[in-house]
């Protein structure tokens, strides 16, 4: 697997396309890894489309940050933007879901200049983060025993429900367990992820999102009619806030739409990264046929 080794710590990353096409570049969430995105890169990859699917450092990576990192919300849009420079790409598709769209709101703000495009999935936003059901998690962020402690609970299959079993209609336990294996054998992931989760204030997303008029690229907001986290009416809002966009519903998908839907949201973001126009579109509309 490549990697990227960057100012806060190195960034493993899944690659997949001709190597001339468009690059998509995707933002999972917290505690989840690249696997998220493999059907939809599996799709996209053959279309002509260069898609490049890190493991960010939110809990399932397997390499910890380096000492002083800024383990932050903002800390990790900076990481994904120095992420697209160290790969040289520009014309980015920025595709973020969960807290991974989050993030993905922040760079379109504050780091905007490789993007081409930006896609969210459902996704925090505006008053609506920290996720929901996350007071526990952040209270025991606090001490790094008690948010162990509390981690180890993701050992156990009804907790691991409990977390996870209403993101998607598809049984995903198998993901989950590949997800939450480093920070429950090495204690400095599981101290990356502590300062991340402890970072989590109302007012990041809030400052986002009263910043989303300033980002004029063409943007796509692709949310999962069935998603019981994350409101239809924040997709209304992000759709009006954000002057180049357009809102699409996929329907039988939770917030893992990617998971429960792969091909609708594949054949969308390809139909939106053709219409939003692009340098590579010959090659990959070529590629494509």
């Amino acid at each position: 697997m490549p990697a990227a080794t960057l100012s806060a710590g190195t960034i493993h990353y899944e690659k997949s396309g001709p190597g001339t096409g468009r690059p998509l570049v995707f933002v999972h969430g917290y505690t989840m890894g690249s696997s998220l995105w493999r059907p939809l890169a599996e799709r996209l990859a053959p279309r002509g489309f260069d898609c490049i699917v890190p493991t960010w450092p939110l809990g399932a990576h397997t390499e910890p940050l380096n000492d002083g990192a800024d383990r932050t919300m903002e800390g990790m849009a900076a990481l994904v933007a120095e992420f697209l420079d160290a790969l040289e790409l520009d014309d980015v598709v920025l595709v973020g879901n969960d807290t991974g769209g989050a993030i993905a709101q922040i760079v379109a703000t504050t780091a905007p200049d490789r993007l081409g495009a930006l896609v969210l999935t459902s996704c925090d936003a505006f008053e609506h983060f920290p996720p929901k059901g996350f007071g526990p998690l952040i209270a025991a962020a606090r001490f790094a025993p008690t948010f162990r402690a509390l981690l180890a609970g993701l050992k156990t299959k009804p907790v691991r429900r409990r977390g996870y079993g209403m993101l998607a209609h598809a049984d995903i336990d198998h993901m989950v367990l590949e997800w939450i294996q480093p920070a429950l054998r090495d204690a400095r992931i599981a101290e990356d992820l502590r300062h991340f989760t402890a970072s989590f204030h109302r007012e990041t997303t809030v400052q986002a999102g009263a910043r989303l008029p300033q980002f004029t690229k063409p943007a796509l907001i692709a949310w999962s009619a069935d998603d019981t986290f994350f409101p239809l009416e924040d997709a209304r809002r992000l759709a009006d806030a954000l002057p180049g966009s357009r809102l699409e519903m996929i329907d039988g998908a939770r917030t893992f739409s990617m998971i429960d839907q792969p091909d609708v949201l594949a054949n969308l973001i390809e139909d939106f990264a053709a219409a939003s126009g692009s340098a590579h579109a010959p090659a990959r509309l070529g590629a494509a046929g």
